[in-house]
């Protein structure tokens, strides 16, 4: 909920480096036609008849039909940066964070082949590979084929790498085992965050040397995408942990109107716009002077996933939860203030509402970009609702954005009496996939 579009605390949103042109070329020889495997599992397998480059895939109908891109909103997965951060909010997500199971460097560059030209299929509302029937019988199909029929849904997947994939074996700090020899090409930006008062993170939903973001207005669509990925990457990776979410509570397009989150205010009224460049350059993308040059046009990606105490907001009054926020729960509107966008006076708020903490003005100018999604998972065991905010903001740098914002909240924040965070990941998000011949992390590896 961060309201004033900094770094989205426990609510504001509640509120040998390179690759070698040898070992590319042996990963990609080995990349057997589908009549001659069987299925997408074995270790190493490219997409369909994939080619000496790596991303060329069969693009068939199913039925012989137009592909269902063709019935509905696509959203472009080739551009300067990936679709996903600054595009438009869908309604859906569902995310996953993976461990690289491989040892082997080639093979990593096989699956992130793989992956693109995967991803560039699904996003245009096609199948993986060789489709989901009318294959070789005795075979897996190449995709699942829950989302056969369904609109693209304005599908994207955004790829980001973890710390951990620079040096050590899974989830852990700047020592331990160059794995994949790049160590030397680790951004300097790509901190381990640190422990924040009030943490309570569990390991199982944190860290992670991969992640992928899907997001669509159906949540089969989001869901089918990641299934798939992971299928793909059968042998090679295996998923950490996922976390499914709806109701966006950030938005892109200030000119539509304002989501909420689960404790029923308006959250994202100050995020960055998607079309505002100027600001997307000073507080989203990665610009070419801050190095490193691979990830020039990319971003720096902060997903914290925030219990919220729901029943206990619950009992609490109508006037100490305006407090809390430091805005009235049906406008919107700062405390003195008429509507939602009306400047907010800070000093007229408590100093522990978490607008106030939350403010650029409170915080040197940080801004990041939000894009959160509520969750409900159940109950926890006691009665009582496993629910929250799964808080994902887009920054140039982590240090000058999230970090300084959320040490601010975390020591201070009134909304801290009704949240936890209770898992975290960082990861560098690279820029985007250029056309068909480049593919995720390309610049990273070569």
């Amino acid at each position: 909920m961060r309201d004033e579009s900094c770094s989205k605390g426990p609510a504001d949103d509640l509120g040998a480096e390179a690759t070698t042109a040898e070992a590319t070329t042996a990963a990609d020889s080995r990349a057997p036609s589908r009549r001659s495997v069987i299925g997408w599992g074995g270790a190493g397998l490219a997409l369909g008849a994939a080619a000496a480059g790596g991303a060329a895939v069969a693009l068939r109908g199913t039925d012989g039909t137009e592909p269902a891109g063709s019935a509905g909103a696509a959203v472009p997965f080739h551009g300067a940066h990936q679709a996903g951060i600054a595009t438009a909010v869908p309604d859906r997500l569902h995310f996953a964070a993976f461990d690289v199971t491989t040892r082997d460097r080639a093979e990593l560059i096989r699956l992130l082949k793989d992956w693109t030209a995967a991803a560039a299929l699904m996003t245009e509302g096609r199948p993986v590979g060789e489709g989901a029937f009318g294959g070789l019988p005795e075979a897996p199909p190449d995709d699942t084929g829950e989302a056969l029929g369904l609109k693209p849904s304005r599908l994207t997947l955004t790829i980001g790498f973890g710390p951990s994939l620079f040096t050590a074996d899974s989830g852990g700090g700047r020592g331990g085992r160059d794995r994949f020899g790049l160590a030397g090409r680790r951004p300097e930006a790509l901190v381990d965050l640190p422990k924040f008062p009030g943490d309570n993170l569990d390991p199982a939903r944190s860290g992670g040397d991969l992640c992928v973001q899907a997001c669509a207005d159906d949540p089969q669509v989001a869901v089918h995408a990641i299934r798939n990925l992971a299928r793909i990457g059968f042998g090679r990776i295996a998923i950490r942990w996922s976390q499914l979410g709806f109701g966006k509570t950030s938005s892109t397009t200030p000119e539509a109107q304002t989501p909420r989150n689960l404790f029923g205010f308006k959250d994202g009224t100050r995020n960055v716009a998607g079309t505002d460049g100027a600001a997307l350059d000073r507080h989203v993308w990665v610009s070419p002077e801050a190095g490193p040059a691979w990830m020039a046009g990319g971003s720096y990606l902060v997903a914290r996933r925030i219990a919220m105490r729901i029943e206990s907001w619950d009992r609490t009054s109508l006037q100490e939860q305006e407090d809390v926020f430091g805005r009235d729960k049906g406008e919107g509107a700062a405390v003195g203030k008429a509507k939602e966008h009306d400047e907010p006076f800070l000093k007229s708020m408590l100093p522990t509402s978490h607008v106030r903490l939350a403010h650029p003005d409170s915080n040197g100018g940080a801004k990041m970009l939000r894009r959160g999604y509520s969750y409900t998972d159940g109950t926890d065991g006691l009665g009582r609702l496993d629910a929250g905010l799964f808080f994902l903001a887009y920054q140039h740098d982590v240090r000058e954005a999230f970090i300084p914002v959320q040490r601010s909240l975390s020591r201070a924040d009134a909304l801290n009496e009704y949240i936890q965070h209770v898992g975290s990941a960082v990861f560098a998000v690279p820029p985007g996939v250029r056309d068909k011949g480049d593919w995720w992390g390309q610049e990273l590896f070569s």
